[in-house]
């Protein structure tokens, strides 16, 4: 997929810009916090209908302002536009058609972005890595969403239960148990069948930007290694009800990450924990690229370059400037770090200065 245009009306601080991409590469320099980002979110936006950063449409809007609006024109025909106002409910529109379900665009334009965020996926909670594993699978698997809202609802409505002061009816908490069984099995299945495909892809990335100086592992653990979901959810009822919320299921699976045998949160450097962040996202990439969608996705590298050695970021550079990733959008304050890529790769690129909300290309 390529991003051919892209048009901003009061996207956080961008009170308007017009950007005519390149097809390869597209570097976008300025100081920290003049928009830079800004951008990568709008391109993100327009593939998962939401900011990577803010969980509030209102919160994107340019203070200041009513409405925002952020239009994509994609190669193969294909326009896709929101436009959400104040007080209104949000418009998400493909060649001028709207969606009746948000849902029915997720997967149509596949984005990877790599962001200084991303080392939550180490430092932060099981959460942060349920979601990497969610949103990559809902990519290209249409039903996962489904699933994984199925499975919620009846987790809601089974805490619900638990938390209140009236002794659950057991017919009704035994149908909302059955939900959440079927619902998660599913899940289950399509997670483990993800991280047993992606891990090799992963350690190959990892390897090769450390200089096979280091080895990583992830591992899977889910309720549903311990047997049938349904008995690991009933088991221990009597517990949930005690402390007044689920304590088994898909919503506990968590990731493990170590760095030769130990934990990666306690025993990595700032620079392996990022080497370790850019190598997942890269096999994220490359695992979406084959997938049954054959749709290449957009590639969003924020600020990158940071905290990592000159060998590290040789190693990036030679990867993504290489024929196997497609289009690319870079930001970094340091110009030395984008004339390196550009230099190494033979294909089109585009350079834009951002400075205050303002985005310039520099031909």
């Amino acid at each position: 997929m390529i991003l051919e245009k892209l048009s901003l009306i009061n996207y956080k601080n961008i009170q308007t810009a017009t950007l005519e991409l390149s097809p390869k590469i597209n570097c976008l320099i300025g100081q920290n916090g003049v928009g830079k980002t800004n951008v990568l979110d709008a391109i993100y936006y327009l593939s998962f209908c939401h900011s990577a950063n803010n969980p509030m449409d209102s919160q994107v809007i340019r203070h200041g302002e009513e409405f925002f609006m952020i239009e994509g024109k994609y190669n193969e025909d294909i326009a896709i536009s929101c436009g959400f106002k104040r007080g209104s409910k949000k418009h998400f529109k493909k060649n001028k058609k709207e969606y009746k379900r948000l849902s029915e665009h997720i997967g149509l334009i596949p984005v990877v972005m790599v962001s200084p965020a991303d080392t939550l996926l180490i430092d932060g909670g099981s959460e942060e890595r349920r979601r990497l594993m969610d949103m990559v699978i809902s990519q290209y698997d249409r039903s996962y969403i489904e699933h994984l809202n199925r499975y919620n609802k009846a987790l809601l409505q089974r805490n619900t239960m638990l938390k209140a002061d009236d002794e659950p009816n057991i017919d009704v908490i035994s149908l909302w148990e059955e939900q959440m069984a079927m619902a998660g099995e599913q899940i289950y299945q399509r997670r483990e069948a993800f991280v047993k495909e992606m891990v090799p892809i992963f350690q190959r990335f990892y390897e090769t930007i450390s200089g096979n100086r280091e080895q990583v592992a992830l591992n899977y653990v889910s309720h549903c290694q311990r047997g049938p979901l349904l008995e690991v959810i009933q088991r221990d009822r009597f517990k949930d009800r005690a402390v007044g919320y689920s304590l088994h299921g898909i919503h506990r699976d968590d990731l493990e990450i170590a760095l030769g045998g130990h934990q990666m949160k306690r025993e990595g450097s700032q620079g392996q924990h990022k080497t370790f962040v850019i190598a997942l996202k890269l096999a994220q990439f490359d695992f979406l690229k084959r997938t049954n969608t054959k749709t290449t996705p957009l590639l969003l590298l924020d600020d990158i370059f940071d905290k990592l050695d000159a060998k590290r970021v040789e190693q990036i550079v030679s990867l993504v400037a290489g024929n196997e990733f497609g289009q690319i959008f870079i930001t970094d304050t340091n110009r030395d770090h984008l004339d390196q890529i550009l230099s190494a790769s033979s294909h089109d690129y585009k350079i834009f200065f951002v400075e205050d909300g303002n985005v310039q290309e520099r031909r």
